[in-house]
């Protein structure tokens, strides 16, 4: 008999029709005559209960069956279960399957369990992730992760944006930061050994490292994991209009906290003939869309995370649905927040960067809303962004959103050629690496703009989870790659 998930069972009508449930056992109680077994199968929060009642003469000949596999049932064993669709009479269930047979089918010894232990930290479970999406945190995390995936390709599919792949490995660092992963076939022992030789002899470390030939590595010159495939994406968009990206993008920071990732999901769409303005419009659009979905089609995950993880998630999402980001400048943002410098760790000037504290002061004390920071000082922004004429700032804009700060980040991007080839210059970058992003400001430039969306950070902040790496299936981090 074909499987139902638990998920249509729930919703069924009580007709006594015989069903099949496959799953794991959550729970299981077992009383003198009566048995009652949770099971759940991931396909939604709530599990199905089984009930099995020895004193019922519709047992027949299948109970001593039933009573030899209940030995084996325990937290964490998968079962099969075939019986009746019934009406439950206890509360919170509207149905409950009365036991005909049952099977276990993995046994799960409950002195070996990981997840047998009770009160177990996120920590923990981080040590077991191979397991950790057994429980309900972890489950209802990837349902809605699963969920959010598909309303943001729903977003751009229905607005007419062609989806892109864009190479994971690559020989250009988008962010200038240069905390690159190196993808290299060279031997690392060879290397190593003529590191030592070079030292041997006296060299500078920093004419050391030219001793080692990318001509003879795979791909004849240095290359690395990408940060970013918003350059790459420049060019589709430069040809199809309108285009997003969404996939892995990696970073060498060794930033050991709970809101960094090495290995982490990007979502960046590029959009020819766009400037600033109708950037920042899509932007806006596209965070309310994508936490109205989570609002409405969500509800049974989301209404977890606000009884367990974060209490006022839900009324801290709908607050960014219904209200209007204000826009401001950074250079007006910086007066806003210099007056209040005494409350900060990290004062602020014109010039720097702001600090989260710094955001969530903007949105939460002073505008009581999202807000839009755009025209930043050129030197703290990254090397593709359309220069002002005041020569000073760069059409780039970051959203920030109460309770966290920063969530997404774009710019209107440099078509000019002379313009871009100059910054390129004053940064002394490899311009070898760069003359294809260039060659888009010969042929058939044009006003365009992006943005990019890092997944974790949006579901970080939809579920209210303190840790990033409790959004991601995997996670990978400094010292942190076990799986």
């Amino acid at each position: 008999m074909k499987p139902i998930s638990i998920k249509d069972l729930l919703t069924s009508e009580p007709d006594g029709r015989e069903v099949t449930v496959l799953g794991w056992v959550r729970t299981k109680r077992d009383s003198k005559n009566l048995v009652f077994i949770q099971v759940n199968d991931g396909s939604c929060f709530a599990s199905i209960q089984l009930t099995f009642d020895r004193n019922s003469p519709a047992n027949g000949a299948d109970a001593n069956n039933i009573e030899e596999s209940l030995k084996d049932v325990t937290t964490g064993a998968s079962v099969k279960a075939t019986g009746s669709l019934v009406a439950s009479p206890a509360s919170g269930q509207a149905v409950e399957v009365t036991l005909k047979t049952l099977t276990v089918l993995g046994k799960c010894p409950t002195d070996s369990y990981p997840l047998q232990k009770k009160n177990m930290s996120m920590e923990y479970l981080r040590e077991n992730a191979h397991l950790r999406a057994r429980t309900n945190t972890f489950g209802a995390m990837f349902r809605l992760r699963s969920r959010m995936a598909f309303a943001l390709h729903t977003f751009f599919q229905e607005r007419g944006f062609v989806y892109v792949n864009t190479p994971e490995i690559t020989c250009s660092d988008a962010e200038g930061a240069g905390e690159m992963f190196q993808v290299t076939t060279l031997s690392l022992e060879k290397i190593a050994e003529l590191a030592a030789k070079a030292g041997a002899k006296g060299m500078d470390p920093a004419k050391a490292a030219s001793i080692v030939d990318y001509s003879k590595d795979f791909f004849g010159k240095k290359a690395s994991l990408t940060v970013s495939g918003q350059l790459e994406a420049e060019t589709l968009a430069t040809a199809l209009g309108k285009v997003y990206t969404f996939g892995p993008t990696f970073r060498a920071e060794n930033s050991n906290t709970p809101r960094h990732l090495s290995e982490f999901w990007m979502c960046e769409p590029e959009m020819a003939f766009y400037d600033l303005f109708d950037d920042m419009d899509l932007e806006e659009e596209f965070l309310k869309y994508l936490l109205n979905f989570a609002l409405t089609d969500c509800e049974e995950d989301l209404a977890f995370f606000e009884k367990r993880i974060q209490p006022g998630v839900i009324k801290q999402i709908q607050h960014v649905v219904e209200t209007p980001f204000k826009r401001i400048s950074y250079t007006d943002a910086v007066k806003e927040l210099e007056g209040n410098n005494a409350k900060f760790e990290y004062p602020i000037e014109w010039g720097r960067e702001l600090q989260t504290e710094h955001e969530r002061y903007l949105t939460e004390t002073v505008f009581k809303s999202p807000v839009m920071v755009y025209n930043y000082p050129k030197d703290v922004k990254a090397f593709y962004m359309k220069q002002n004429d005041d020569g000073k700032t760069v059409r780039a804009v970051d959203v920030l959103v109460p309770g966290l700060g920063e969530i997404t980040g774009g710019s209107e991007r440099e078509e000019n050629y002379e313009k871009l080839l100059k910054v390129c210059e004053e940064r002394k970058m490899d311009m070898s690496n760069y003359q294809w992003y260039l060659d888009l400001r010969r042929f058939g430039s044009v006003p365009h703009s992006g943005f990019g969306l890092g997944f974790a950070r949006l579901l970080r902040y939809i579920t209210g989870m303190a840790n990033i790496r409790d959004v991601i299936p995997y996670p990978r981090a400094p010292r942190l790659a076990d799986f």
